[in-house]
């Protein structure tokens, strides 16, 4: 008796594949045509040929705007995926392998929150590359870094163009004040801080905005991590300006009600050294990606 062979399932395009993640991102059919280059009727026709492959209905054509259905959105995460690993693929074979060493600098909320993500990343993407990690104050990164002991270096900047000019931001994120929920600090006077030392762009943004509104405060607790600052947060010894993103139970966010100022965006600002060559600027590349993404 003979066994039936197994039917082949069909394989998925990434050209396809790439078009459906650019419409899934624009919104538009028009807009991604123009992206990848082809006509509108193009893009249409690969769409439906990828439904009728899958034998299901993809995006929802309203007036404005196309949107993914329920079996869209599990094919996005799909598709994402298989992009990244055909990436990974032909990377592995078709780009020279780099060498060499990338001293990098990074303070220290930084380091904890994206750094370990992205050396892994950039590991196996780049394995003959050394990368030796600073981790330390903003300003003192920058000093390394002109000093020649630094090749590469993110810093905390703020929004009031005091810092460093040189460098791009890669990533800006909302600053704002926090404090243990339901916690007395905040009904303290003069108002209890928990900051980091003289030179961080958070405590100069938010000792800044307490002086334009004449609110009496004190330095209660100095750390240069943010670790500690929301240790002190969780103790109820005193608030913090803290990343909108960090804010988490049983931290609150505070603000005009409890009589604070705005502290407005802080960035983070990418600066390369004197030195530059391949490995420096795939480290450089893939670190602005990171953030792009996040």
């Amino acid at each position: 008796m003979n066994a039936t062979a197994p039917t082949a399932l069909p394989l998925l395009e990434s050209d396809v594949l790439r078009t459906f993640v650019a419409i899934a991102d624009s919104g538009s059919f028009t807009r991604t045509a123009v992206q990848v280059f082809r006509s509108t009727a193009a893009v249409s026709l690969q769409i439906k040929r990828l439904e009728e492959t899958l034998g299901q209905r993809l995006f929802i054509r309203e007036a404005r705007r196309v949107q993914l259905t329920a079996e869209g959105e599990v094919l996005l995460g799909y598709a994402r995926r298989l992009l990244k690993l055909n990436e990974e693929a032909v990377s592995r074979f078709l780009t020279p392998t780099l060498t060499g060493r990338v001293r990098f600098g990074t303070p220290n909320d930084i380091g904890d929150r994206v750094l370990p993500g992205v050396l892994t990343l950039f590991a196996r993407s780049h394995p003959a590359v050394e990368v030796e990690v600073n981790v330390g104050r903003s300003v003192d990164l920058v000093a390394k870094l002109d000093a020649g002991e630094l090749d590469l270096t993110l810093i905390n900047a703020g929004n009031d163009g005091l810092d460093d000019a040189r460098g791009e931001v890669i990533y800006s994120e909302e600053l704002v004040w926090a404090g243990r929920d339901g916690g007395l600090a905040i009904q303290r006077s003069p108002l209890p801080l928990a900051l980091a030392n003289p030179g961080c762009a958070w405590r100069r943004t938010a000792l800044d905005a307490l002086d334009r509104q004449g609110v009496a405060y004190r330095i209660a607790y100095s750390c240069e991590q943010c670790a500690g600052q929301q240790a002190a947060m969780i103790a109820d010894l005193a608030i913090a300006p803290f990343p909108r993103s960090l804010v988490r139970p049983p931290l609150r966010r505070l603000g005009a009600d409890q009589g604070l100022p705005p502290l407005g965006e802080y960035h983070i600002k990418l600066i390369r050294g004197h030195q530059r060559n391949e490995a420096v600027e795939a480290l450089a590349t893939q670190m602005i990606q990171a953030f792009s993404q996040g």
